[in-house]
């Protein structure tokens, strides 16, 4: 049998910075790719595209089940195709290793930008921990940009940790409620709303334009009592309608003026940078993590390891040690 082809990773670049769509597909498997000589290739295709990453504008988006993130997406992605941008959505889902399946999975619900030519939606990886479901996403963001996605709007379908995930890669962070769901600040997830950039309520319309204005207001009372990210930046709450698109255009602005005072302050800059030394770790931590599980011999002394600390006969703090001894080996 032979050996399969050799990746051509000079020319799948080119094909990146032309714009192509079945190329960024193509690449994008790549990087999600287990095999150590895909991986290797992946390294060397990222590391190759880095001058042409960095200029889009990068928006996580979460919000709990039901509150219409797809129809969101799908709506802000036209709007944003109409004004002559190129979109990218990505997801960030650790839920589908339990589950076994991604939102994502059906573009179903997003329908009018699956079927744009400006567009690229792409699930998470079917499977894997949060870090590697993330450090696989940042870069796909990565080869996104490099593609000429000018916009990259990254999904949180999982839930908990993965908002923080998302938060860490991108600039904005937009986080959307539903208005009338009971008592709105009981509801309020005070770690969500500290790292959010904005609350948008959705669904202002018909007659649930009242709720959602009572709902915004008391998300700005619950604000202001809460210490913002930056203190250039005070996070609006805004209304709006995925259904309808009012509000929309709105929200949009906000993330460009978000995106202008974080310029000014120097903050901008800085998110960044910090960001980029986050992936340096949480690389490391997969390649440590990839290194245990390939070595046979490696994985058998961890299994004993493990079975020690299930049974109750070294504690877990000297197994870590075992096992850190191990990769230095």
């Amino acid at each position: 049998m032979s050996s399969p082809k050799p990746l051509d990773i000079p020319a799948l670049a080119t094909d990146l910075r032309a714009g192509n769509r079945a190329a960024l597909a193509r690449a994008i498997t790549l990087i999600e790719s287990r095999r150590g000589d895909h991986q290797a290739a992946a390294r060397e295709l990222v590391q190759a595209l880095l001058p042409d990453t960095g200029t889009a504008i990068r928006v996580g988006i979460t919000g709990s089940p039901g509150v219409g993130k797809s129809t969101t997406i799908d709506m802000l992605g036209m709007f944003l195709i109409a004004k002559g941008h190129k979109v990218a959505v990505l997801a960030v889902d650790p839920s589908s290793a339990r589950t076994g399946g991604s939102i994502l999975g059906d573009k179903t619900r997003m329908a009018q930008l699956s079927a744009a030519d400006n567009a690229f939606i792409r699930p998470s990886p079917a499977s894997g921990t949060l870090g590697g479901v993330a450090a696989k996403t940042r870069e796909a963001m990565l080869l996104c940009e490099a593609t000429g996605f000018d916009v990259v709007l990254v999904e949180t379908v999982g839930i908990g940790q993965s908002e923080t995930a998302v938060c860490d890669m991108t600039d904005f962070f937009l986080a959307l409620m539903l208005p009338g769901a009971g008592d709105e600040l009981q509801g309020i997830k005070k770690g969500l709303v500290e790292l959010a950039d904005m609350i948008a309520i959705n669904k202002a319309d018909g007659d649930n334009v009242a709720r959602a204005n009572l709902a915004a207001a008391e998300y700005r009372g619950a604000l202001h009592i809460l210490t913002p990210r930056s203190e250039h930046w005070h996070p609006p709450v805004l209304t709006y309608s995925a259904l309808t698109g009012a509000g929309i255009a709105e929200l949009w602005q906000k993330v460009l003026d978000h995106r202008t005072a974080m310029n000014a302050s120097g903050d901008f800059a800085a998110r960044r940078r910090e960001q980029q030394v986050k992936w340096m770790w949480t690389m490391l931590e997969q390649r440590l993590m990839a290194r245990l599980r390939a070595d046979p011999a490696v994985r058998a002394k961890v299994k004993l390891i493990e079975k020690e600390v299930a049974d109750g006969r070294i504690a877990p703090a000297v197994a870590a040690e075992q096992i850190a001894a191990l990769l230095k080996e």
